[in-house]
């Protein structure tokens, strides 16, 4: 893929709207824990970008931004921190969003 001129903050954003879409919706609490690690610009403009994408071109984006931007085990670790923070904020942690927590565990720790 060719290179993703994302700052850290869009690829931050990014990620959590991916996940944050794992059951198929995005609530209101998620979006409040989105925003509260990055502008309300940032995540308009990822969103938009988002919503134009498939599953595939969205993984392909992440995994490339996050080897541009030399995410080491402890930023990974941070990204999880707010991935389970986003999952946990609607107090609904379901099946889909259990999945999605291992399937991105398994594609950013390897």
């Amino acid at each position: 893929m060719k290179t993703i001129d994302w700052t850290r903050d869009e690829l931050v954003a990014y990620i959590l709207l991916f996940a944050a879409h794992s059951d198929y919706k995005e609530d209101n609490h998620e979006r409040n824990v989105i925003i509260s690690k990055v502008d309300m610009n940032t995540f308009q403009e990822i969103h938009d970008e988002f919503d134009n994408d498939n599953d595939y071109q969205g993984i392909q984006k992440i995994m490339t931004s996050l080897a541009q931007h030399n995410y080491d085990k402890d930023d990974i670790d941070i990204l999880f921190s707010d991935i389970k923070a986003l999952f946990f904020s609607d107090g609904d942690f379901d099946i889909t969003e259990r999945n999605m927590l291992r399937f991105l565990e398994k594609l950013l720790k390897n």
